[in-house]
C-alpha cells in the first residue's frame, strides 16, 4: 500500500508487468475531474475507462454482469488488469468484478474518498448488495496494489469528507495513542480544503486496519473489531433504505449507540464514554434518527453478517484502545441504548 502525494505513480510499475490490457472502473463525474491527472501520474495512457452510475445502486449483480460483458467485448482476458478508481462503491464492485471475471484477474485499488482510503480499499473484502442486504454476496480478493493520494480528497463535498472522518475516529478508538491525540487536537480543522496535507493522519488510520488484516485476512474473528459501530450503523442504513445516511454517518451514530450500550453493560466507564462520544459529535452534524423506531432497528440487528446462529457478535469498547467481542448482549439493553442516543442523552 502506498499513501501520499504522487502515490498514483506507483501504478506505473504495476502496469509495466506486461498486462494484455488495462481497464479503469470509475464514475463519470470523478473521471471528468481527476481522470487526466490520474492517467498522467499512473502512466496508464492506453487504459480504457469503464463507467458505472454513481451511488449505492451500482453495487448489484446486474451491474457486475454488465461490466463483465463490456470487459468481454473489449477482449479482456486472464492477463488483464482492473483498476478501481473511486470510493467504496467502486472499490467493492470492482473488487468483486475482478475476483469473478474469468475466475479472477489482477486488481489494483485507487481509492478517492476518506472512507475508502483508510478502510474499504484495504483488506481485500469485496461485495455487492442483494435486496436490502448490504454486501450479501462477496469475496476476499486482495488487490495487487493500493495507492491513496490525498489530493483527490480536496474535491469532496464537506458532507462526504466528514463521512470518512467517522471511520478515522473509529480507528483511533481501536488504536488510541498518537492518532487519537491528533484528532482530539485538530478534528475541527480537518476539511477537504486542506486534505492534501492529511497524509500522516491517513497513514496512521490506514495502518490500524492493515495491522488487523495482516493477522486475520479472512475475518475469522480478530478482524471483527473493525466493525466497531457497524452493527447499529448497518441497521440504520437498512431501516432508511440507504437514502438518509452516508455510510460514515451511519457509523457515527453506531459509535454513539455502542458507547452507550457499553456503559449500560458496565463495561465502559462514564468518563471514557463521554470522551469518546464528544469526539464523534465534534466531527459534525448527523442526520436525525429521532423519527426511527427503536423496535425496527433492534429487529434488524441480527442480520449483521457477523451474527452466527442468530447471535450477534458485538464489538464492545472497554476503553480507548481496547474492545471485546460479546455475543450475550440482551436486546433490551441494545434498544435502551439506542433510545438514549435518540433522545440526546449526554454521558
Amino acid at each position: 500500500m502506498v499513501v501520499g502525494r504522487r502515490a498514483w505513480q506507483r501504478l506505473g510499475r504495476l502496469g509495466a508487468r506486461g498486462y494484455s490490457s488495462i481497464f479503469i472502473l470509475t464514475e463519470r463525474p470523478l473521471w471528468r475531474r481527476w481522470g487526466t491527472a490520474f492517467r498522467k501520474d499512473a502512466g496508464l495512457k492506453n487504459a480504457r475507462a469503464l463507467f458505472v452510475p454513481s451511488g449505492e445502486q451500482s453495487k448489484s449483480l446486474a451491474v457486475v454482469g454488465r461490466m463483465a460483458e463490456l470487459l468481454l467485448a473489449a477482449h479482456a482476458d486472464r492477463r488483464s488488469l482492473l483498476v478501481a478508481f473511486g470510493g467504496g462503491v467502486v472499490g467493492d464492485l470492482g473488487g468483486f468484478l475482478a475476483s469473478t471475471y474469468m475466475r479472477g484477474i489482477d486488481l489494483a485499488q485507487a481509492p478517492t474518498t476518506v472512507v475508502a482510503q483508510v478502510d474499504s480499499a484495504i483488506g481485500g473484502k469485496t461485495g455487492v448488495n442483494v435486496g436490502a442486504m448490504k454486501n450479501l454476496v462477496g469475496t476476499f480478493y486482495p488487490p495487487r496494489l493500493v495507492v491513496s493520494d490525498p489530493i483527490v480528497l480536496t474535491s469532496l463535498r464537506p458532507r462526504a469528507f466528514r463521512s470518512g472522518l467517522y471511520e478515522v475516529v473509529k480507528h483511533a478508538f481501536l488504536a488510541g495513542g498518537h492518532l487519537l491525540q491528533i484528532l482530539e487536537d485538530q478534528i475541527e480543522s480537518l476539511t477537504a480544503k486542506n486534505a492534501a496535507s492529511l497524509g500522516p493522519i491517513l497513514v496512521a488510520a490506514a495502518r490500524v486496519k492493515v495491522e488487523v488484516v495482516k493477522r486475520d485476512e479472512k475475518e475469522a474473528r480478530l478482524r471483527w473489531v473493525l466493525n466497531l459501530g457497524h452493527t447499529f450503523g448497518h441497521a440504520l442504513e437498512e431501516a432508511t433504505d440507504y437514502r438518509r445516511f452516508t455510510h460514515g454517518e451511519a457509523v457515527g451514530w453506531g459509535l454513539l449507540a455502542v458507547l452507550r450500550l457499553a456503559n449500560r453493560l458496565g463495561v465502559l466507564a462514564k468518563s471514557e464514554e463521554a470522551r469518546m462520544a464528544e469526539l464523534v459529535r465534534r466531527v459534525g452534524p448527523l442526520p436525525t434518527i429521532a423519527d426511527l423506531s427503536a423496535r425496527r432497528i433492534v429487529a434488524l440487528l441480527p442480520q449483521d453478517k457477523k451474527s452466527v446462529g442468530g447471535r450477534i457478535h458485538w464489538v464492545i469498547p472497554e476503553r480507548v484502545g481496547k474492545v471485546r467481542i460479546m455475543d450475550n448482549v440482551p436486546m433490551k439493553l441494545a434498544a435502551e441504548a439506542f433510545r438514549d442516543v435518540q433522545t440526546g442523552f449526554a454521558p
